[in-house]
């Protein structure tokens, strides 16, 4: 075995000043939009979501703890599936000073592209114990079909 020197790197000969204005630069980019404007990507919230298949359908799980079915949105067009909905911030602490609040609340919109064709007309929705849980069966021609072999 060959041990060699270590040697740095060309990439490091940046002077400090340099790499902190560059991460500075980085940083604001990341904060603001593309017009240069503050953006919300931090003071929004989305659900997390869950996508399972099964032979016949394709079953959605969305976390919605403290929504009412009347909050939220569902909608199917072409492959794409949108849940859309509104946590309010119904502040109920009177005059108590908060000492922390970690919860998000507005508006939410998730958007997901299928990966197989469902039916429409035979999609299902409903709440249970803070879960959205969407049922969409597959399209016919979507399901798994047995091929049967001819005698020769």
């Amino acid at each position: 075995m060959k041990l060699a020197r270590f040697t740095r790197p060309d990439a490091w000969s940046w002077s400090g000043f340099d790499q902190l204005s560059t991460l500075r630069n980085e940083i604001n980019r990341l904060f603001e939009g593309s017009d240069g404007n503050s953006t919300d990507a931090f003071n929004s919230w989305a659900p997390a979501m869950d996508l399972y298949e099964e032979n016949d359908k394709l079953t959605l799980t969305v976390e919605v703890p403290g929504l009412k079915k009347e909050d939220i949105e569902i909608s199917l067009h072409e492959n794409t599936i949108t849940i859309s909905g509104e946590r309010r911030n119904e502040k109920k602490y009177g005059e108590a000073d908060v000492s922390r609040e970690e919860r998000f609340f507005g508006r939410f919109t998730r958007s997901l592209v299928l990966p197989k064709p469902v039916n429409p007309e035979g999609v299902k929705a409903r709440c249970q114990d803070g879960l959205l849980i969407v049922t969409l069966p597959k399209s016919e021609e979507a399901k798994p079909r047995q091929i049967e072999i001819q005698p020769s």
